[in-house]
C-alpha cells in the first residue's frame, strides 16, 4: 500500500485515568510529528478493556487534550469518515476481521488458564507481559476442542504465528527485526471472556481508519511485529512507526496513572498554564534551548526526529517547579 503525501498521524489514550505528563509528552510528539508535515490527526478512544475504562475518563481526556493545546481532524466528538472512534462500538468490525482470520485456518482455540500458563513458562508473567506461549494447544483435535467445549471450559482465540521475520524501520529506533516466536509467540487475539485484544483491535482500525503514522512510547515496540504480522494477514500495509524514549520521575521510575500529582487535571487545578507544560515538554525533546512557555504550533517549526533523545527522558524537580 503506497501511503499518501500527507501523513495521517494518531492519538489514541485508553480512558482508565487521568492523563499524566508520560502521556501528554507522547501524544505532543504524535501530534507534531504529523502536523509539522501538515499531516492529519484522528483522537480514537482505546476502551476494550470493560473493567477498567470509564466514560468519565473518556469525557477528562478530550477536555483535558483540547487544554493542552492539541486538536484532530476526526475523533468521537468531531466525527469523521471511517467511525466510530470509541473502540467499545467497533466490536462487529473486529468480529469480521476474526472471521477471516478463522476461516483462513490462522487461529484456533486456547484453552490454557493463566495458571497454566504461569506453570508452563515458569515465569511470572503471561502472552502479552512478557512469557512466551509454549503452544499447549495448538495441535489439538477437533474432538478434543469439541470435548473441552462441551465441559464448559472456554477458549481465548490465539494467532498461528508466522516463522518469517518482520522487519521495519523505525524513525526513532531505527532498524528492526523480530521474530515472533521470541516476541511471546501465538498471542491471543480475543480473550475467553469474548473481549477483544488489544493487538487485533489496534491493527484492525489503524488500517481501516487510514494511520499512515504511529508514534507511541518505545515499551509498546514489542507490540509492534505483532501488528505488522495482522496487518499483512489481513491484506493491509502497515504505518510507518517512531516509538519516542519514555518520560520518567524524578527517580526514575515510568510515569502512570498512578502519578496523579502529574496528570494534566490536577496542573490544571492548580493554574498552571498549558504553554509552559507544552513549552517543557517541547525542550525535553531537544526543540528548544529553554523551557520557555510554547504552545504545540509554536513548536511545529523545530521538530525534527534527529533531536529527539535516544535514551528515557528524567522529568527532574526542578522542572516541576518551573511550571508553577
Amino acid at each position: 500500500m503506497q501511503h499518501p503525501p500527507f501523513p495521517c498521524g494518531r492519538l489514541a489514550p485508553s480512558p482508565t485515568g487521568y492523563i499524566h505528563l508520560g502521556n501528554a509528552w507522547a501524544f505532543l510528539l504524535a501530534w507534531l510529528a504529523a502536523r509539522s508535515q501538515g499531516g492529519q490527526i484522528l483522537l480514537r478512544i482505546e476502551d476494550i478493556d470493560p473493567q477498567r475504562s470509564r466514560p468519565d475518563y473518556a469525557a477528562a481526556l478530550l477536555e483535558d487534550l483540547r487544554w493542552l493545546g492539541l486538536d484532530w481532524d476526526h475523533g468521537p466528538d468531531t466525527g469523521g469518515p471511517c467511525g466510530p472512534y470509541v473502540q467499545s462500538q467497533r466490536g462487529k468490525i473486529y468480529d469480521t476481521a476474526l472471521t477471516r482470520l478463522e476461516q483462513s485456518g490462522l487461529t484456533y482455540p486456547c484453552f490454557c488458564t493463566r495458571k497454566e500458563l504461569r506453570q508452563l513458562a515458569a515465569a511470572p508473567h503471561v502472552d502479552d507481559a512478557g512469557a512466551p506461549y509454549p503452544g499447549t494447544c495448538r495441535h489439538l483435535s477437533h474432538e478434543h476442542i469439541q470435548g473441552m467445549l462441551r465441559s464448559g471450559r472456554k477458549a481465548c482465540v490465539r494467532l498461528r504465528c508466522p516463522k518469517t521475520p518482520i522487519s521495519f524501520i523505525d524513525a526513532v529506533m531505527g532498524p528492526q527485526n523480530f521474530l515472533l516466536s521470541q516476541c511471546g509467540g501465538d498471542f491471543a487475539l480475543r480473550r475467553s471472556d469474548g473481549v477483544v485484544a488489544y493487538q487485533l483491535a489496534v491493527a484492525v482500525d489503524d488500517a481501516l481508519m487510514g494511520v499512515t503514522q504511529v508514534v507511541r512510547g518505545r515499551d509498546i515496540l514489542p507490540s509492534t511485529p505483532r501488528q505488522i504480522a495482522l496487518l499483512d494477514l489481513l491484506g493491509y500495509g502497515a504505518p510507518s512507526y517512531a516509538h519516542v524514549p519514555l518520560l520518567l520521575d524524578a527517580e526514575g521510575e515510568r510515569l502512570a496513572k498512578r502519578h496523579n500529582s502529574l496528570s494534566l487535571r490536577c496542573l490544571r487545578e492548580q493554574g498552571v498554564d498549558p504553554r509552559r507544560i507544552t513549552g517543557l515538554l517541547g525542550h525535553l525533546a531537544g526543540l528548544t534551548f529553554s523551557a520557555q512557555s510554547a504552545s504545540p504550533a509554536e513548536l511545529m517549526p523545530a521538530f525534527d526526529w534527529s533531536r529527539l533523545p535516544r535514551q528515557d527522558v528524567r522529568l527532574e524537580s526542578s522542572h516541576l517547579r518551573g511550571l508553577l
